[in-house]
C-alpha cells in the first residue's frame, strides 16, 4: 500500500538546468469584479485572516458570517464600482506595471531575475505565483512586499502565506523577504518628486495631509513598529520637501469596527481643517504605492466631501507612486540590495559550461535525464 505524499507533487527536475533567482512583488489583494458576489470571496478571505482580525475565532466567526458577509458586500461593491477602470482594479492594474518596468529596470542593471506579482488575498494568490516560479525552474526567491512600512496585518500575513505555501512544498526554493522600506532614501526621493510635481503643475496647498492606513491601537502596544515607521516616513518627507511643523500632518485612515485605533483619524482631521484653512488643502497617501481603493475612494472621494461639506475652499489628492520613473528606480535599488549574495549577474557562457559538465556526471552515475 503506497504512503499519501504529504507535499505537493515537484515539476520534472533535469541534471544540469540553470537555477533561477525570482522577484515576488505582493501586494494587498483586489476583488475580482465590483460585485456583491465577488466581494463577499474577497472579504471572506480578507477578514478571515488572524493577523488582520485579532479576535478569537470563536468569537468573530458568528459576526462575520452571521453579520459582516451579509450586509458589507453590497455595500463594498458599489465603493469598487466607483474607482473600477476599463483594465480592472486600478490596484491590480498598477501592481501589473510596477511588475514589468521593475523586469526592465533590473534587467538594465544587469540583473537576470524573473519578476512576478501575487495578491495576499484574491489572484493571483501568493501560492499560485510560487508555484508558477518553481514550475519555470526558481530556486531562490526574494518575497518583496509592497507596504514601505512593517505591520503584522499586511507584511507577516505576506510571510505567513509564503510559510504555508513551503510547508507544502518538499523542495523548498532559498527565500528571502523584505521587511520594509519606509526610510529608504530612494522611496522618500520618490514621494517628494511625486509631490513636487503636483505642485509644479497644480500649485501648492497652504498645509499637505499624509494620510496612512490605520491599525488597531493596541498592536501599537503589543510590540508592532507601524505607528513608528510612519511617523518617520512623514518626518523624513517632510525633511525632503522642507516643511516646517505645523505646515503638514500625520493621519490614519480606514477604521474598521468600535475599537480605538491609531489617531488622529483621518477624515476628523480633514473636517477640523476645514474652516481654518483659506486656501487649498494638499493630501498625500504615502503609504500606498498604488492608487487603490483607499485612496481613490475614501480619500479623493469620501475625503473630499468631508473637507468641502466643512467649509473647505479647495482639495486636492494627490496620487500615488505608481508607475513614477523615480519609484521603479527606488524600487530596484530595494530589490538589487536585498539581492546581495545571490548570482544574479553571472556569465550564461561559463555558468552553461559549468552546468553541463554537471550533467554529464549525473547520467554517468545513471540520472535518466
Amino acid at each position: 500500500m503506497a504512503l499519501p505524499n504529504p507535499f505537493q507533487a515537484e515539476p520534472a527536475f533535469a541534471h544540469g538546468s540553470a537555477p533561477h533567482t525570482a522577484v515576488l512583488l505582493c501586494n494587498l489583494g483586489t476583488p475580482q469584479a465590483p460585485t456583491p458576489a465577488a466581494l463577499r470571496t474577497y472579504l471572506a478571505e480578507f477578514l478571515s485572516d488572524h493577523r488582520v482580525v485579532e479576535i478569537p475565532k470563536l468569537l468573530w466567526w458568528p459576526i462575520l458570517h452571521g453579520i459582516i458577509l451579509r450586509l458589507r458586500p453590497a455595500k463594498s461593491a458599489a465603493k469598487y464600482a466607483s474607482i473600477w477602470t476599463p483594465q480592472g482594479s486600478p490596484l491590480m492594474a498598477w501592481t501589473q506595471q510596477q511588475t514589468a518596468l521593475l523586469q526592465t529596470q533590473l534587467s538594465q542593471a544587469g540583473h537576470r531575475v524573473q519578476v512576478r506579482c501575487a495578491m495576499r488575498y484574491g489572484q493571483p494568490s501568493i501560492a499560485q505565483a510560487l508555484d508558477a516560479l518553481k514550475a519555470t525552474g526558481a530556486t531562490r526567491v526574494l518575497v518583496l512586499p509592497a507596504y514601505p512600512q512593517y505591520a503584522s496585518a499586511t507584511s507577516a500575513s505576506v510571510f505567513d502565506a509564503v510559510y504555508a505555501w513551503a510547508s507544502k512544498t518538499r523542495r523548498v526554493p532559498e527565500l528571502r523577504f523584505v521587511n520594509h522600506y519606509h526610510d529608504h532614501p530612494g522611496y522618500i526621493a520618490a514621494l517628494a518628486a511625486r509631490i513636487q510635481g503636483h505642485w509644479h503643475s497644480q500649485g501648492r496647498a497652504a498645509h499637505l495631509l499624509m494620510s496612512f492606513h490605520g491599525v488597531p491601537e493596541r498592536t501599537l502596544h503589543l510590540g508592532d513598529p507601524y505607528h513608528c515607521e510612519c511617523h518617520k516616513t512623514a518626518r523624513l518627507l517632510a525633511q525632503e520637501l522642507g516643511l516646517h511643523k505645523g505646515e503638514y500632518s500625520v493621519t490614519f485612515q480606514s477604521r474598521f469596527g468600535k475599537a480605538k485605533w491609531l489617531e488622529p483619524y483621518t477624515e476628523p482631521t480633514l473636517r477640523a481643517l476645514a474652516p481654518k484653512l483659506q486656501g487649498r488643502l494638499d493630501v498625500v497617501c504615502p503609504g500606498f504605492v498604488s492608487d487603490c481603493l483607499e485612496t481613490l475612494e475614501e480619500i479623493a472621494m469620501e475625503g473630499r466631501h468631508a473637507f468641502m461639506e466643512s467649509g473647505g475652499k479647495d482639495f486636492a489628492y494627490i496620487p500615488c507612486l505608481n508607475d513614477s520613473g523615480p519609484w521603479i528606480a527606488a524600487l530596484a535599488d530595494i530589490a538589487s540590495q536585498h539581492l546581495g549574495g545571490w548570482p544574479t549577474r553571472a556569465d550564461p557562457a561559463a555558468n552553461a559550461q559549468a552546468l553541463g559538465r554537471s550533467r554529464e556526471a549525473a547520467l554517468a552515475l545513471g540520472a535518466s535525464q
